[in-house]
């Protein structure tokens, strides 16, 4: 190995340490920041706010070190990749610190901690969360695709677990005060963030390692109206024709009708949509199922009038198309529909636009 190889191992050597250092000290912070919340220990949770003050500064002092690498030995290939990596991960351990202050901050607020089921939830999401950033700081400086992989998966399983914990404080509201409520709630989105900023890194190992960057992601719309003979089929066949590779896309009505209109399937034949395997379905959703989908679109009045129940990480959109003409002439029918369609294509293809950019598709 020449010297310059050996140089630059060097520097890569010493910039790893420094990351498992800033990781291992973040993770400490987090876990201090959990026991002051639920023992109710402020004179830890103050501690553990003002430990993020050196933990920020040897953050500082890892990008000032990557800079000087990129600046002495102009990295290319694999070595640009883990260096850019790990400029990104730098920021994901900053910010997991600083959750860990906030929930700091919350703890000192609180007017006694978290009893019994609340505090268990709260036990388990952290205990998981501080697992899943452990191992993807592992992979990384493993330079372990494999592990980043198995890793990300475990963020499904801490998503479960945090909306079941929100559905718990919904139902234990009435046992808490107000404020403690908001700042629980507070809490746990802190720590299913804790996972978001780890299954990142793990996207930034892999990147590292195999140069694979994050597949764009694919979203799961679901469209409703009365009864799903018409309007919400009609969207659901325009989305999934002009946009096939950045969706899945379904449809349902609050009843089902006893067949598709008609109407609505001779107008879409003429323009060239096969309706013939569709068939009316009625809304018929686990909290779980509906809690999977990323976007909700009503075609006739409020989503809630479907779904009580917003999931937390769907987003709920209503576009008042209006109704299938009826009693009107087939030229006054066909003009309707025509702008009904129309209407349709230009919201869809603004909200496929805003969710995967121009290059949806």
């Amino acid at each position: 190995m020449s010297h310059y190889e050996q140089r630059l191992e060097q520097d890569l050597k010493q910039i790893r340490e420094q990351v498992a250092e800033v990781a291992e000290r973040v993770e400490v912070g987090l876990k201090d920041a959990m026991h002051a919340l639920l023992s109710g220990n402020k004179k830890l949770a103050y501690a553990t706010i003002l430990g993020d003050l050196p933990i920020n500064r040897r953050v500082r002092r890892i990008d000032q070190l990557c800079h000087s690498f990129i600046a002495l030995h102009l990295p290319s290939a694999g070595h640009l990749r883990l260096i850019s990596s790990i400029i990104r991960t730098n920021i994901e351990l900053e910010r997991i610190g600083d959750y860990a202050v906030t929930i700091c901050r919350e703890a000192v607020q609180m007017s006694q901690p978290p009893q019994e089921l609340i505090a268990d939830k709260l036990g388990l999401i952290s205990e998981e969360s501080r697992h899943m950033l452990s191992q993807s700081i592992s992979a990384l400086n493993e330079g372990n695709a494999e592990a980043a992989k198995a890793t990300k998966g475990m963020a499904a399983q801490i998503d479960h677990i945090f909306s079941t914990a929100f559905a718990d404080l919904t139902s234990e509201k009435s046992k808490l005060d107000l404020k403690d409520l908001m700042r629980l709630f507070n809490i746990f989105h802190r720590l299913e963030r804790v996972a978001a900023q780890a299954k990142n890194i793990c996207e930034e190992t892999i990147f590292a390692a195999t140069g694979e960057t994050k597949a764009p992601k694919v979203y799961r719309i679901l469209f409703l109206d009365e009864d799903n003979s018409g309007l919400s089929q009609m969207a659901e066949a325009i989305t999934h024709r002009n946009f096939p590779n950045s969706g899945h896309y379904s449809s349902a009505g609050r009843y089902a009708s006893t067949e598709l209109n008609p109407v609505v399937t001779e107008f879409m034949q003429g323009h060239g949509f096969d309706l013939s395997e569709s068939h009316p379905k009625q809304l018929d959703m686990t909290p779980n199922e509906l809690g999977e989908l990323h976007v909700i679109i009503s075609l006739q009045g409020a989503v809630k009038n479907y779904i009580p129940e917003i999931p937390f990480h769907t987003v709920a959109m209503e576009w008042d198309i209006g109704s299938v003409p009826t009693g009107l002439t087939p030229e006054q029918t066909n003009q309707q529909q025509e702008a009904i369609y129309r209407e349709i294509a230009v919201h869809v293809q603004d909200l496929m636009q805003t969710l995967r950019g121009r290059g949806a598709s």
